[in-house]
């Protein structure tokens, strides 16, 4: 089957590849930092005498919208440090300062929206990983790790840095001050990283990258990046940092509660590129609350983590089965079934890189709670580089009770090459696991992947060959569903046409296509294709498609889909037509409308959605979601409506919080949550949460319960 399907997709991406070409690079492609004893205010004027002494860089080209054209305003960046800290200069020239878009102010914001400055760093050296740091004219801050050539991003790294900016009337200026105690380097004397930066200028939607400018990269791309020398004799051979916090609050339920408690995390810098954390008591009283979800299908639905310990460090786990076959899935530990919480007792990771292999190790206890005892979950994954652009490793995941052991171990390989016909970008791997359950009757199962993509500016194309076998049993781990096959494939078409002024680039979609089939009897399970006829990016930043979707459904028993509605087993064959259009979100008011309607099973269904966001000003932005599922079908007729809103505030950039308020006529409960998250110093939080549920199946509403908290994380290093 791999040997049908995929010899032809190889044929057709050697011919789309084989021919040789030249990357952007821009020269200068190199930039030297220089050293300062001189105390650096940290005030965005950048107006010490040693700014003036570092050398500078300006050779910016256009990315968006002109490819290759110069860009329209100067930036400037210069790089200074001492033994302690690296300082990043950046001066945003702009002729029309007014014009300048900055409606921001809260960590990890929306870069979207805003005129930002961004710079990548690869402190490894190794053409693959790297640091993300990202602000606005505000000062607002983003921060992530790029891992795999940035075939991921985590967002939810936070790490311990600041920026101060300044608007004038010659454009706006910013200032970067990042510890090297942020950071993770090799212990060289003389330290060689790749670095590159990216400026957006919202109003006329144009992005400038000093390397790597062509359509097919991107700034966290670092195999495109320039180089930063210089930077030499520094070291940082230790480094504990403790992260104690308490806890205070009350719960308003059917049996009210005070809460106080208090744990913590020590981490210690084994070496400047190996963390070892040790968690305490460990608790997540700060998380915002899920959002529900409706279930309209047979398989299991997906919840994201939001718990910041495990976010830190994700990528370190990430394993190549792709997302619907994930043999570590954080939420399994702590989090019984129904999501209530499991307390934690302690745990212990290990997270870095030493030379070309990357590890990452975690044990967690989790104590006994009614009927789910207490648990062990571990963690061990392990990737080594091999040469520029392939990564093998290997994963081992166990869950072990008393007396039972589920466990799930596999290997994985990764290639990526971005300078393939110069510039193009290609991909592919694959991957095997199997799983080992002590009490079960068929005691092992198997799983694989492999997949190839090619994405590119004017031709996105990609395909997969999953499978998970009949008796494959991740517990630690997420399965949306189980004893399948799938094959897919789908390309985008995206010529840039001069003849058309207002057109950024079309988007045509030949086909995509998910095609499951069951791993024992080889019958259908589900099929789902689409056909874009034409869609469209405007050069003013908005966006429109049409689709055709045709769709089957092979149901082997009854479905219940909602209560007291049954689907009865047989095949189902339907086609649905689709439009989706969304503004530009750079404006101040923007949003989005979509609507699918056609065949469900064996009658009708029509899909409503709608967003709208209005940014008021930097200190709030307000938006809201409408999804409408009107179903008609023999054995019964029902309407689905689900509501989000959410406020969002910023008294500056570090006293930041949202509301957020959720409701369904399938729960019939109203969840608001209120949180408030105050930076006093880098590394340190406090948060203040409300959640309060509402019953809303009667008249009137009913409270359900009331939860207020308080928490402090303190950062101290030693």
């Amino acid at each position: 089957m791999f040997h049908r399907f995929f010899t032809p997709i190889l044929f057709l991406v050697f011919l789309n590849t084989s021919f040789p070409g030249y990357s952007q690079t821009s020269f200068p492609d190199t930039l030297q930092a220089y050293f300062t004893d001189e105390k650096i205010v940290m005030d965005g004027r950048l107006d010490e005498g040693c700014w003036q002494q570092a050398m500078k860089i300006s050779n910016f080209t256009q990315r968006e919208l002109n490819e290759g054209h110069p860009a329209t305003e100067k930036t400037i960046v210069k790089i200074l440090y001492n033994n302690k800290t690296l300082y990043i200069g950046v001066w945003c020239y702009d002729d029309e300062p007014d014009k300048i878009e900055a409606r921001q102010l809260e960590r990890d914001f929306d870069p979207g929206t805003d005129d930002n400055f961004g710079l990548v760093i690869d402190t490894y050296g190794d053409k693959r990983n790297g640091y993300l740091f990202i602000t606005n004219p505000n000062g607002a801050r983003l921060d992530a790790m790029v891992i795999d050539n940035g075939r991921s991003i985590n967002p939810d790294w936070d790490g311990v840095w600041m920026v101060k900016t300044k608007k004038t009337k010659e454009g706006w200026f910013a200032e970067f001050e990042i510890p090297f105690s942020t950071l993770r380097f090799r212990m060289h004397r003389q330290q060689s990283w790749g670095i590159n930066f990216e400026r957006n200028i919202r109003r006329k939607r144009e992005q400038d990258a000093w390397q790597g400018w062509s359509r097919d990269g991107k700034l966290t791309q670092i195999s495109r990046a320039g180089t930063l020398v210089g930077i030499a004799g520094i070291s940082k051979t230790s480094l504990i940092e403790l992260k104690p916090y308490a806890i205070t609050g009350r719960s308003w339920n059917n049996e009210n509660q005070d809460k106080i408690n208090a744990g913590g995390d020590v981490n210690y810098l084994i070496t400047p590129t190996m963390k070892l954390n040790l968690t305490i008591n460990t608790d997540f009283a700060q998380v915002e609350s899920d959002r529900m979800q409706v279930n309209l299908t047979r398989f299991s639905l997906y919840y994201p983590e939001k718990r910041e310990f495990f976010l830190e460090g994700k990528n370190y786990f990430d394993f190549g089965l792709g997302y619907s076959i994930q043999p570590f899935y954080s939420r399994r530990i702590g989090l019984a079934p129904d999501r209530t919480v499991t307390p934690i007792l302690s745990g212990v990771r290990l997270m870095g890189k030493a030379g070309n292999t990357t590890l990452g190790g975690m044990s967690i206890q989790t104590a006994r709670k009614d009927t789910i005892p207490t648990t062990n979950f571990s963690v061990l994954r392990w990737k080594q580089d091999i040469g520029s652009n392939v990564t093998v490793g290997v994963i081992g995941v166990n869950k072990a009770e008393s007396g039972r052991d589920n466990m799930v171990y596999g290997a994985d390989f990764y290639y990526s090459n971005s300078h393939i016909k110069g510039d193009k970008n290609l991909i592919f791997g694959g991957a095997l696991s199997q799983s080992y359950t002590s009490d079960s009757l068929h005691k092992t199962g198997m799983a694989h992947r492999i997949f190839i993509e090619y994405p590119n500016d004017n031709i996105d194309f990609s395909a997969i060959w999953d499978r998970s076998g009949e008796s494959f049993n991740p517990e630690t781990g997420f399965l949306r569903r189980k004893n399948y096959q799938m094959i897919n494939a789908d390309m985008h078409i995206k010529p840039r046409p001069k003849w058309l002024p207002w057109i950024q680039k079309l988007v045509f979609k030949p086909f995509d296509f998910n095609y499951y089939f069951d791993d024992k009897t080889k019958k259908m399970q589900s099929l789902w294709t689409e056909f874009r006829p034409l869609g469209f990016t405007t050069k003013s930043g908005e966006f429109s498609e049409f689709n055709i979707q045709r769709k089957g459904e092979n149901l082997t028993r009854d479905f219940e889909i909602h209560d007291g509605i049954v689907i009865p087993k047989g095949e189902y064959w339907f086609t649905d037509w689709e439009l989706q259009f969304e503004t530009f979100d750079g404006r101040k008011l923007y949003g989005a409308v979509f609507v699918n309607w056609g065949g469900f099973y064996n009658g009708k269904r029509t899909v409503w959605q709608g967003e709208l966001t209005w940014q008021a000003n930097r200190h709030i932005r307000f938006s809201g979601d409408y999804t409408m599922h009107d179903i008609t079908l023999p054995e019964g007729s029902f309407v689905v409506h689900e509501l989000g809103g959410r406020v969002n505030f910023a008294v500056n950039p570090n006293l930041f919080g949202t509301l957020f308020g959720q409701w369904n006529n399938e729960d019939k409960e109203i969840l608001i949550n209120f949180r408030v998250n105050w930076i006093p110093k880098p590394g340190t939080n406090f948060y203040f949460v409300v959640n309060q549920l509402y019953d809303t199946s009667e008249s009137h509403w009913r409270g359900k319960s009331t939860t207020v908290q308080g928490k402090l994380i303190w950062r101290f290093v030693m």
